[in-house]
This record gives C-alpha cells, structure tokens and sequence, in this order.
C-alpha cells in the first residue's frame, strides 16, 4: 500500500452499495408482503436453528457481499418469530414501521454519535425535538428533560437514578449507599404488578431487593393506595427513608393501570419521588377519552414509555422523560479534562450528561420519522383501533361457552380454554385447566397459526393477547378463538385425567 491507495475488504463502492441494497429492499418488500401468509414462529428447536445457521469457527477469508446478504436473508425470513405478523399477539413488542426501518438505514449509514453535540448536531436536535413531542403526545410538559434509550427497563432504571440523586438524604454519588447509614435505609414502593426492572434496578444501585416495598393490589389489579400509605409511614417509623413510588401504566400481565393522580398527591405530600413506569401503556393518553387514572402520569417526576411497543418504532427505542431537567444533569454529569464540550447556560445539548452512555447511536431518527409521518391523529386512530380488537377479543370469549374470558385493560385481553366435559371451580379442575392452558400456550406457539403468551392471575393461568400491532384485523380477532378450541381440544384429548362432569 502507497500514501494514497488503500483497499479496504469492507468497503463498497457507491454503484455497488446502490445494487446491493436495491436488492435487499426488494426482497424485504416481498417479505412484508407476504407476512400475513407465513407461519408466526418458526417451530424449531434451538438445535435447528443452530443447523441451519452453520458450524464452524470464524471464516479466516471473506465472502461476496451479495452472497452474504441473499444467504442472511433467507435465514432470517425462514428462522424468526415475526412480531410484526397479524397474529403475533404474544409480548408487548410492535410492528414496526416501514419508515422506522428505513430511518434505521439512513442512521447507520450516517452514523452519528448521539453523545455530544459536536459530534451529532442535526442528530442531537432531531433527539430533543422527538423528546419533546414524546411528552406532548403524552401530555406531559414538554419542556422536560430525557433521552432515548435502548428499552423499557434502561428508561425505568434512569427514572430511578435521577429519584436517588435528587431524594436521598445523602450525597449518594460521593459517598455511595454506605452513606445511607446515618439516614437509614431507602426504601422503593411498587405495586405487586409491577415489571421486574425495579429488582434489577435495586440491586444493580445498591438498595437491594431487600428495599422493595410490594403493595397490595386490588381486584382489578391497581395499587391500593391505603396499603402504599400504610407502608411508607411504617417504614418512617422504623428510621427507613422512603425514596421513590413507582406507579403502573399498562401492566405487563394484564394492562392494568394504577391509581396515578391518587398517588401522586401522596408523593407530594409527603416528599417522595414519583415515577411511572409507562413502558407500554403510556400513549393511551394521547386518547380523547383516555381514563383518568392514565391522564395522572402528567403528574410523575419521571416516565419511562417504550417508543417500540405502542408507537410502532422498530428494536430498540426506549425513552426516559424527567419533569426537571437538573435532575438528570445532577446525576449523570461528570466533566474531566478530555471532555473539550461547551458548557455554560447556553451550551447545546450533549447527551453523554444525561444518561448513563457515552457512545450511543441515532435511535430518535426512527421514532421522530414515525412521528412525523403519523401525526397525533394517526396515533389517536391505530392505538384506538389496537384497543376495539382487544374489547372484541373479549366479547368473543365471553359469548363462547368453551371459552372463559377474564379481564380486558388497554389493549390486552386474557381468557382460557375451558373443555365442554371439565366444569371449574374445584381445586382439581383448575388445577387440571392450568396444566392444559399452559401446553395448549406452548403448542400454539409451535403450531406456527398464532403467537399468545400468558398470564397468571391470582392462581389461575391465563392465555393473554396483546395488541399493538397495526396489521392485526377483526378477522385475526375472530380467528384466534377458533384456533384455541381446536388445538385446546386436542390437548384435551391427549392429557385429560378427569371423568366427564
């Protein structure tokens, strides 16, 4: 090699990069096109899988790059469980947008580091401007502070840092949680519906499991708000501090959504950190008629939302908003020496102060072109939609006599397959229904027709559907009944110990 000429094996020319990916768009065209007609997962073992991909070490030479992309192709269309397939209805991850897979392109092949702002300029406005209308849409002041992230639990885990930053009664950043000696241990208050982010947090930031406080909740599955204040002032009582309430938006199990306004009045009354964990529910605010209890999160010191559950944004975009934008700079900000950024009241922003990254990618770009493409209409429109199939879903399931339907909450509906001859109620009857609504779960999964996951209710093991998904129709809805009777009842047949009733 010379001063001027370097042949780099990873580089592609402009005509060959045009060829390249004219082909790959077309052969994704083809498979969103016929997505509907293909199995939702692929049925395999993980040792299939492992077949099909190859052994082997790593090649010690390089292969055509149109011959790699044809070949990952093929691999992904006929080895992957397809969430953005009508009848994907399993966990709480979208459809995601064409645009947004196209914005994904376009940010890598930029590829801006979104850390500081003289890295990424265009891209680090276009990441506050998506914060911004992120919060609007949610009606939350749009002035706050926040950031993309990668999901739901790193978006909770901000939440909670700017809540032990701000609310410890000590300088937890210098002294660290053997400070809390003094002050007595920080307590975290959670209904029992909540994610299990909060245990990952209050290990991983030093108040351990030991920390959380589990409120009851009540037949709908809301936090009770006695029991939280019950709570706090035992915990008071015993020289605790509490620290930070985490309410629900949308719970995982069943959608259901905590009695917000009631506990942010009680966060502020008594000095505690408020935070909602919004993950999947949080865009229902945007509804006209959105129910009260959500329109609270307006009030939470910090949200946690997940632009790719309800606002349909590709893997991975999650998103953390902070009432007070000092918060987040007060616990994420550090300046050494090799940090050349402006500072000062007038200084842009540089994102590596407001969260726990230093290089992160261009995730907004994705989520701001939904945004943008969508509009606060469009939203109102497919999340409203996402909600009808649920409610129609559990109309199905109430009027079907083999089927037993239980709760409907945002766009989540759960029920189970009951067999005509097997009558509930008795201990060995629900215990025989929760053994057979589990395989017929697995065996759905397997059968490639339909994707659900579950739910576990009291004791009861549930099939949950979720929609978020803005290629499922009331046809999908109507099908999935018919599918969980017939598979329900060979399941039946095969693992049935009880007499008739």
């Amino acid at each position: 090699m010379d001063g001027t000429d370097r042949h780099a094996p990873i580089e592609l020319d402009a005509e060959e990069f045009r060829r390249l990916g004219h082909g790959l768009v077309d052969d994704i065209a083809d498979f969103l096109r016929t997505l509907p007609e293909r199995r939702v997962a692929p049925g395999e073992t993980a040792d299939e899988v492992r077949a099909a991909l190859g052994g082997g070490g790593l090649p010690a030479q390089g292969m055509p790059a149109d011959e790699l992309l044809a070949e990952t192709a093929r691999l992904l269309f006929e080895h992957s469980t397809f969430n953005g397939h009508p009848r994907f209805l399993a966990y709480i991850t979208a459809s995601a947008s064409p645009i947004g897979a196209l914005g994904d392109l376009l940010a890598a092949a930029v590829n801006p580091n979104v850390g500081v702002w003289a890295l990424s300029p265009v891209a680090t406005e276009i990441e506050a401007q998506t914060v911004s209308w992120i919060a609007e849409l949610l009606g939350y002041p749009a002035d706050c502070g926040g950031l993309l992230v990668s999901g739901g639990n790193m978006a909770n885990f901000v939440g909670f840092l700017a809540a032990r930053r701000a609310r410890a009664p000590f300088a937890v950043r210098t002294e660290g949680m053997a400070a809390c000696d003094e002050d007595g241990p920080l307590r975290v208050y959670v209904s029992a519906e909540t994610h299990t982010w909060i245990e990952k947090a209050a290990d991983l930031f030093g108040l351990g499991t030991d920390a959380i406080r589990w409120i009851e909740v009540d037949g709908d599955r809301r936090m009770l708000v006695p029991a939280l204040q019950k709570a706090i002032a035992g915990d008071r009582a015993a020289g605790a501090t509490p620290l930070l309430v985490v309410g629900t938006a949308g719970s995982v199990s069943t959608g259901a959504i905590d009695p917000l306004r009631e506990i942010a009045a009680l966060c502020r009354d008594e000095g505690i950190w408020f935070h909602v964990d919004g993950a999947y529910g949080a865009p229902a605010a945007v509804l006209p008629d959105a129910p009260a209890d959500l329109k609270g999160l307006a009030e939470a010191d910090s949200v946690a939302i997940d632009p790719h559950k309800w606002l349909y944004a590709p893997l991975e975009a999650g998103c953390a908003l902070v009432r007070d934008p000092r918060a987040l700079l007060e616990a994420f900000t550090y300046r050494p020496p090799y940090y050349a950024f402006d500072e000062g009241a007038d200084a842009p922003i540089s994102y590596v102060d407001y969260g726990p990254q230093n290089s992160r990618g261009f995730r907004a770009l994705k989520v701001w072109l939904g945004l943008r493409q969508i509009g606060r209409e469009g939203y109102v429109r497919m999340i409203s939609d996402d909600i009808a199939l649920a409610r129609e879903l559990h109309r199905l399931a109430s009027e079907d006599p083999e089927l037993e339907a239980w709760t409907t909450s945002l766009s989540i509906t759960t029920f189970r397959y009951v067999p005509p001859d097997v009558e509930p109620g008795t201990p060995e009857t629900e215990e025989y229904l929760n053994v057979l609504n589990q395989e017929l779960r697995d065996r759905l999964e397997r059968g490639g027709e339909t994707f659900v996951s579950n739910a576990v209710v009291g004791e009861t093991y549930l099939l949950r559907a979720c929609v978020v998904n803005f290629r499922t129709t009331v046809a999908d809805m109507a099908a999935l009944p018919e599918i969980v009777k017939r598979v329900g009842a060979e399941v039946h047949a095969d693992q049935n110990p009880l007499p008739a009733a």
